[in-house]
């Protein structure tokens, strides 16, 4: 299967006025270690019973391909890029694409703030690459990027609702 990277990576990871380079992918397995505990507010259980654990599995059913199809795209959904964009991390080996909408692919690449002594400082997590949204606003607005009316299912985003299911903060010490 082709591997690509996806728009919306690219996008969080657009290059800075001198042009700082991406960052790498850690995949699932590289945050998990540290986001199941109760500690950290079983961040992972969350996203695992989460729509978005298994976006890239819709891609492989036949009516993802009917879709596909009736939008033009001629090659399977699992391999489109119009398709992967939303619904994958694809083009690195450790963002796996059967992976989903998983934690890099709105907190950025997490090879270089993934270590838990550049964790327990925000700022220094957020200067290594990690997005760290200041309110519910830019939540929303990193959510829209994917669901939005480009989408061939579109249908209301009713984000308040949305964000009640998947919300996954660190509860207060």
């Amino acid at each position: 299967m082709k591997r690509t990277l996806s728009l919306l990576a690219l996008a969080m990871f657009a290059a800075s006025a001198a042009g700082a380079q991406a960052h790498a992918y850690v995949g699932v397995k590289g945050c998990t270690m540290c986001h199941k505990t109760d500690k950290q507010g079983s961040q992972l259980s969350i996203w695992e019973k989460s729509k978005h654990a298994g976006a890239y599995t819709t891609l492989t059913t036949a009516k993802a391909n009917e879709i596909a199809k009736s939008k033009g795209i001629t090659t399977p959904a699992a391999e489109a890029k119009q398709c992967l964009e939303c619904h994958a991390i694809a083009g690195d080996a450790k963002a796996e694409a059967k992976d989903g909408v998983q934690c890099e692919s709105c907190h950025g690449a997490g090879a270089d703030y993934k270590a838990m002594g550049v964790m327990k400082v925000k700022a220094d997590a957020v200067s290594k690459g990690m997005v760290a949204f200041a309110d519910k606003a830019a939540i929303e607005a990193m959510c829209k990027k994917c669901h939005n009316e480009k989408s061939p299912t579109a249908k209301p985003f009713a984000f308040e609702e949305r964000w009640a299911k998947i919300a996954h903060k660190k509860p207060a010490a």
